[in-house]
């Protein structure tokens, strides 16, 4: 039996992408591993959105160069947005590498696995492939305690949007949606084997079927989705603020497995910045938005992702980003330095920040973020919350781990009966980023 390792970079689209491959490529008989020194292919699901990540990626495939030359049977090869954005040029680079595979190709692997054992030379491929949005829908469910409780859904691909900063519309495709009937089925699937919680995925999750007339295409999908028997929870992401409209903000009044939680990138608190990144939309009109989620929903927890050293941001901009941050309270914030990606409007512009004040800026978000989730953590010591319970802690041990609905990370001493289960815990300690729970006085 031949094996698989797969790394994924990025995005939980790139990780919902590489359990689809390795799904595909268990029906053809492989068998995954942990371990790249035991498998027969190596693959590397590739992130364009930081440089940083393409750097990554870049040098681990160097350092498997030696495993080609101890075997040349080995097969290396990229996937993703990297893949789809270099495509031919990575072979070039690096010439030992047999297989380039772009985002909208990833069903191939397969085949394309099968050509190269039977002596196909290098395969790149980074076409473009109408229905592929449709193909990522396999899922690698476990047995016994490994039976995952959770569980991503890609319900579109491609993005419309094109801020200036951002390659994933020339990497991604324009925005590509599954019929609501299929992406059901699919959950349907998932909660027989098992799981709990879904996360919708997309690009711009919020623009699913936005050219359908009356209410939201999403929101119609949501209110299907929360239909499936045996499903208890329901999560999306990653939205866009243009697409908070009245029905969404009215599922989360209405829909009662859809968590209150919602990831919404602000990316600046100024109206220039925001302006320059082609966002759409200004401060205030996302401060409505929040005003507008906390009322249908008072315990709404919010997060989102920010960028700190866009060209051009002064000081004055980025005291504007405090000052949002201050004002909203975010419950975590995914914080980014700006990277220059090639061919995207950002890239052109002239007034690029350092890397020093980069590095200030993004130490004094961090700073601002940490003391707000230590203080919001805090204030839950004493307190019963509800978890699902996902599974063993990271640290092993007789430890699980779950969140709440607002994704907080619980971790308790407990056993693996209590995979899948709604449990209700006390809230004993707190750090920044975890809630500790004592499970005695439930019986656990």
């Amino acid at each position: 039996m031949k094996t698989v390792f797969i790394k994924t970079y990025g995005c939980q689209m790139n990780e919902r992408d590489s359990e689809a491959v390795a799904a595909m490529l268990r029906d053809r008989g492989y068998r995954t591993t942990g371990s790249e020194r035991d498998a027969d292919v190596i693959l590397l699901n590739t992130c364009s959105v930081r440089d940083l990540a393409e750097q990554k990626a870049l040098g681990k495939m160097g350092t498997l160069a030696h495993l080609k030359q101890q075997n040349p049977g080995v097969v290396l090869g990229y996937m993703g947005c990297m893949a789809q954005s270099r495509g031919a040029g990575l072979v070039e680079k690096q010439p030992f590498v047999d297989l380039v595979v772009g985002t909208q190709r990833f069903h191939h692997v397969p085949e394309y696995l099968d050509r190269l054992t039977h002596g196909a030379g290098q395969i790149v491929d980074v076409a473009e492939e109408s229905g592929s949005e449709s193909t990522i829908k396999d899922h690698v469910i476990g047995t016994n305690g490994d039976r995952p409780v959770t569980a991503f859904v890609s319900i579109m691909q491609g993005c419309d949007m094109y801020c200036s900063f951002c390659i994933v519309p020339y990497t991604r495709g324009r925005e590509r949606s599954r019929p609501i009937p299929e992406i059901v089925e699919e959950v349907e699937r998932l909660v027989a084997g098992g799981v709990k919680e879904v996360t919708l995925l997309g690009q711009i999750v919020t623009s699913y079927g936005r050219k359908t007339a009356g209410k939201s295409g999403f929101a119609r999908l949501l209110e299907a989705v929360n239909e499936v028997k045996g499903l208890e929870r329901i999560r999306f992401t990653s939205p866009h603020p243009k697409g908070f409209g009245d029905d969404l903000v009215a599922a989360y009044r209405e829909l009662p497995k859809l968590c209150e939680h919602a990831h919404l990138p602000v990316q600046s608190g100024s109206n220039r910045v925001l302006k320059l990144m082609n966002r759409g939309y200004s401060r205030d009109w996302y401060l409505r938005i929040i005003e507008k989620l906390r009322a249908a929903r008072p315990r709404m927890a919010v997060s989102t992702d920010l960028i700190v050293g866009f060209p051009g941001e002064t000081d004055e901009d980025f005291a504007e980003t405090e000052s949002l941050m201050r004002a909203i309270e975010f419950d975590q914030a995914y914080i980014f330095k700006y990277s220059k990606r090639r061919d995207t409007p950002a890239a052109a512009l002239t007034d690029q920040v350092s890397d020093e004040v980069k590095d200030q800026r993004n130490r004094a978000l961090l700073a601002s973020l940490n003391e707000t989730m230590r203080r919001k953590h805090q204030a839950l010591v004493g307190t019963t919350v509800e978890i699902l319970v996902e599974g063993r802690s990271a640290k092993g041990g007789k430890r699980m781990f779950g969140r709440t609905r607002r994704n907080q990370i619980v971790v308790f001493d407990g056993s693996e009966r209590h995979r899948g289960e709604l449990l209700p815990v006390r809230v004993e300690r707190a750090t920044t980023t975890t809630l500790y729970a004592n499970p005695a006085i439930h019986n656990l």
